[in-house]
């Protein structure tokens, strides 16, 4: 029997802890577009827009130390952004804030738990 290396392959190899990323930024993603299309602050819809970008590269399997790397600083710099952008609080807004928290130490374990990526100079194993 012959096994292909497939995104789909990949797909079921996903760690727990990577589905919870998974689920994690669905979460705060969706309510960042919803929130930004009804508040109709268009920022706000961008983040939104700019974590299911990242999700279809996760899903590629495209360089995922490096996004969780860069997914550290973008989450977490919408925490304060939220507190000075905002005027009125609901409860979906904290737990929006709960989840990128939750979203933030997962991805901080996970790039530090994840071997580097081969950078391509090193030989090939003998067979």
């Amino acid at each position: 029997m012959s096994t292909q290396n497939t995104s789909s392959g990949r797909i079921g190899s996903l760690t727990q802890l990577q589905w919870l990323a998974v689920a994690l930024v669905v979460i705060t993603g969706v309510i960042h577009v919803y929130a930004g299309i009804v508040e109709g602050r268009i920022p706000v819809a961008l983040a939104g827009v700019g974590y299911a970008g990242a999700l279809v590269l996760f899903f590629f399997d495209y360089r995922r130390r490096l996004l969780y790397l860069i997914g550290i600083p973008y989450t977490a710099v919408q925490i304060p952004l939220w507190i000075v952008a905002k005027s009125e609080y609901g409860i979906i807004d904290y737990v929006d804030k709960a989840v990128q928290v939750v979203l933030i130490l997962v991805l901080i374990y996970l790039y530090l738990n994840t071997p580097s990526e081969p950078t391509g100079n090193t030989p090939a194993a003998a067979d």
